[in-house]
């Protein structure tokens, strides 16, 4: 090296490259790919030159993706640029050559790239006989240990003789040797020659050893491999040998062994004594034949079930609930009665696991709670999925007649909780199938009838299994499709949706630290502001669960995550700008309220297993001969209650100010907007019949007004179901006042009370009512000055 590398003398400032996994030598050549932001800016700065030369380091570890001075090693080497090849956009081939050591000094700058001042080391002479014996020494243990390396060029062992000074020989052998970049390290900052020389000759030793002993465990593995082919050969023939004699073979021990596991089973007696009955049978079958193997199943089937394995249940009262709320916000109702399950089962110890079924819309955390319930009780947790299954044989299995046979779901879930007491999940109930194989529903009535499940017969099996001591959880998005002896069997407990600051607590105690954790992230790197997490659940959610919100904040993490990973320090305090720049602009999915006053138009709460909806009613007239038309895919009992409606509205023709002969001069059009979407139910009377009044008195219908009712032919208002959620839409779209039933007075109970307080709730007995609630002050204009001549 020539000292036009330092102009100043030993120190000069140098561009700094970190290597992420090698380490380079002042004698090696080596090519290194450059894709680092600052390396790359490193290369395209330096190479203006002819050769130009840089300083190379280490990093500490590997895995830092943009080191600092704190993260590499200050001893190098300095190398010199010979090649510089474009990989692509950013991507570089650089072939370095190393010079010799250097040391830093002081940091100069980070940007574009590292910088520093550094110091060149000088090597000494190294002149006498013991430089001399070691340097032989290192090139004799070195040739050796490259017989062990038949990867190793030819020409390897010839460059050690061309190789003069002994710190560079020990260079040279360590770079090209297979060790750790800390052992690498190691040697490149062991500045005294002789003690590099010692240092290099152990390592190589060590490395001769390493391979010698690795050939020995080759060769008797090769050994080893041979006798044991030759074994197989010879036990193949043995028993062969021995079934000419008619003497037992291995498969008695086979046998004996599929005895014992029977024997420890400690099965009922009716399972004993089938199982042992096939265990004899078997005795006299060929091993090979297909029989044999279907027996051979069924027995395993018996001793892997657990007959009189169970957990020890936890009856805890206040854990069960600490529990409880840990995992789960709100859902006060399922909580109470689970843990009045267990103070029940820990006053009687004897007494029938209840079978309880969540019924609820998507995303509540049906599935969750059940868990949930299963750890706060110690028990294990089993999951049967029933949607779509149509097959009664997958409820109580396969007969054995039938290739492929295998029990029902029910005995699987037991044989994998390993207990016979374990709490068993019916997963979407309400989607069981049926068709021409059985009806799966009416094959659960034995399974969830406390009457009968104590000696439930699968038809694989056919001996009774006890189910009485299983806790049956069903979870269901509806009741109207569970057939009805399915449901009176089970002690139904409706889950509602979330309140917008339910959702709120929801996803900052439960959501967004499940989501950083799974896309590796910190709370540090992204925060939601409370402005940002509303408008996320209002604008980009529409739902009464928390499922749709979930994968909106798992999309934030991956935008997160991306960044990162392109070697950008991003910490985001997300506002409702990020957000929107993030997943685009709010889809505006939900069904909203009318905007104008309008006669003719009504806006009814609905109530669907997907939580609560507006349903928007239009109803306008026409010239004609009295027909009545319906459109918006309206369900059989939605045109009935239009009918209703109507029938009524003529009866009550004098009291709201219209001739009785109204609907012969005009049409009436009813249409329900989103004519996609089947609508169904009795419910919305109330609101045809608002919409069809004021369409005839030209009243104008307040549009921050939702009602809800099913109305009789005199015009008594009806109870209807899911208040709740039909409160939580009306105030999640901006509602002011609700009209209900008077019946349902006791379901507002249920309501959160900062809704009750937020809504202006109207109780009605009659839909004479309803009128002065929804209408704006205005005179009635008579129908006669609108009808056409």
């Amino acid at each position: 090296m020539t000292d036009s590398l330092f102009p100043d003398g030993n120190e000069s400032v140098l561009p700094i490259l970190p290597l992420r996994n090698s380490v380079l030598f002042p004698v090696s050549v080596v090519p290194v790919n450059v894709g680092r932001h600052r390396s790359v800016r490193l290369i395209e700065t330096a190479c203006g030159g002819e050769r130009p030369v840089i300083a190379v380091v280490a990093q500490k570890r590997a895995e830092t993706e943009d080191p600092g001075f704190d993260d590499v090693h200050w001893i190098g080497t300095v190398a010199r640029v010979l090649k510089v090849i474009r990989l692509g956009t950013g991507q570089y081939s650089v072939v370095l050559q190393g010079v010799s050591r250097m040391r830093i000094l002081e940091p100069v700058g980070r940007h574009p790239c590292l910088s520093a001042r550094v110091e060149r080391i000088h090597e000494p002479p190294a002149v006498d006989v013991e430089f001399d014996a070691l340097t032989l020494h290192l090139r004799e243990s070195t040739r050796a240990l490259y017989e062990h390396l038949p990867s190793q060029p030819r020409e390897a062992a010839r460059i050690l003789d061309n190789v003069v000074e002994p710190g560079a020989l020990a260079d040279l052998v360590t770079a090209n040797v297979s060790v750790s970049n800390d052992v690498k390290q190691a040697v490149l900052e062991t500045l005294d020659v002789r003690t590099r020389l010692r240092t290099v000759i152990d390592m190589v030793d060590r490395q001769r050893e390493v391979f010698r002993v690795k050939r020995e465990i080759s060769n008797l593995v090769q050994e080893e491999m041979s006798r044991s082919q030759r074994e197989l050969l010879l036990r193949q023939q043995l028993k062969r040998i021995k079934q000419e004699l008619g003497e037992p073979t291995d498969d008695e021990d086979d046998l004996e062994s599929l005895s014992e596991r029977v024997a420890m089973a400690d099965m009922p007696q009716e399972a004993d004594k089938a199982a042992r009955q096939q265990l004899r049978r078997m005795r006299l079958m060929n091993s090979a034949s297909s029989e044999y193997h279907v027996a051979r199943a069924y027995v395993e089937w018996l001793a892997d079930l657990p007959w009189s394995k169970s957990t020890p249940d936890r009856l805890h009262v206040g854990e069960a609930r600490r529990v409880l709320d840990e995992d789960h916000h709100g859902l006060e109702r399922p909580k109470r009665r689970i843990v009045e399950y267990v103070a029940v089962r820990r006053l009687r110890r004897d007494g029938r696991a209840p079978i309880l079924c969540f019924v609820g819309p998507p995303g509540v955390g049906k599935t969750s709670l059940a868990r949930s319930i299963a750890h706060a009780a110690g028990r294990e947790f089993v999951r049967v999925s029933l949607g779509g299954v149509s097959d009664e044989a997958e409820i109580r299995g396969h007969r054995r007649t039938y290739v492929g046979a295998f029990p029902g779901r029910i005995v699987a879930g037991l044989k994998k909780a390993k207990s016979r007491n374990p709490v068993i999940v019916l997963d979407e109930i309400d989607k069981l199938g049926r068709d021409q194989r059985g009806d799966p529903g009416s094959a659960l009535l034995e399974v969830l009838d406390p009457e009968q499940n104590h000696a439930f017969v699968d038809h694989y099996l056919e001996v009774p299994v006890d189910l009485s001591s299983v806790m049956f959880i069903a979870t269901a998005n509806r009741m109207d499709t569970i057939p009805g002896p399915l449901l009176d069997r089970m002690e139904v407990i409706e889950l509602p949706g979330y309140t917008l600051d339910e959702k709120r607590h929801i996803a900052a105690r439960f959501i967004m630290p499940r989501q950083l954790s799974d896309h590796g992230l910190t709370p540090e790197r992204l925060e939601l502001s409370d402005e940002a997490m509303d408008g996320l659940i209002e604008d980009y959610t529409d739902e009464a669960g928390v499922r749709r919100l979930e994968q909106q904040i798992a999309a934030l993490c991956r935008a997160v995550a991306v960044r990162l990973a392109r070697g950008e320090d991003i910490r985001l305090n997300a506002t409702v700008a990020d957000v929107k720049a993030i997943l685009g602009s709010p889809r505006g999915g939900r069904t909203r309220a009318a905007r104008v006053p309008a006669a003719g138009h009504a806006t009814a709460l609905a109530y669907s297993p997907s939580g609560g909806r507006l349903l928007m009613v239009e109803a306008t007239r026409m010239a004609g001969t009295g027909k009545l038309q319906t459109t918006g895919s309206m369900g059989d009992v939605m045109r009935e209650s239009v009918a209703t409606a109507l029938t009524y509205v003529r009866s009550r023709a004098a009291t709201l100010g219209v001739p009785d002969d109204f609907l012969s001069k005009i049409d009436v059009h009813v249409h329900l907007p989103e004519g996609a979407v089947p609508k169904e139910g009795a419910s919305a009377g109330v609101g045809l019949y608002v919409a069809m009044a004021t369409m005839l008195t030209r009243q104008k219908v307040r549009t921050d007004v939702g009602v809800a009712g099913e109305m009789t032919l005199r015009g008594n208002v009806l109870r209807i179901g899911g208040v709740k959620e039909r409160c939580l839409i009306a105030h999640r779209e901006g509602l002011t006042r609700v009209v209900l039933p008077a019946r349902n007075a006791p379901d507002l109970e249920e309501v959160p009370k900062d809704i009750l307080d937020a809504l202006d709730i109207q109780l009605v007995n009659h839909v004479d009512e309803v009128l002065a609630l929804v209408c704006e002050p205005t005179p009635v204009v008579p129908l006669e000055a609108s009808l056409p001549a």
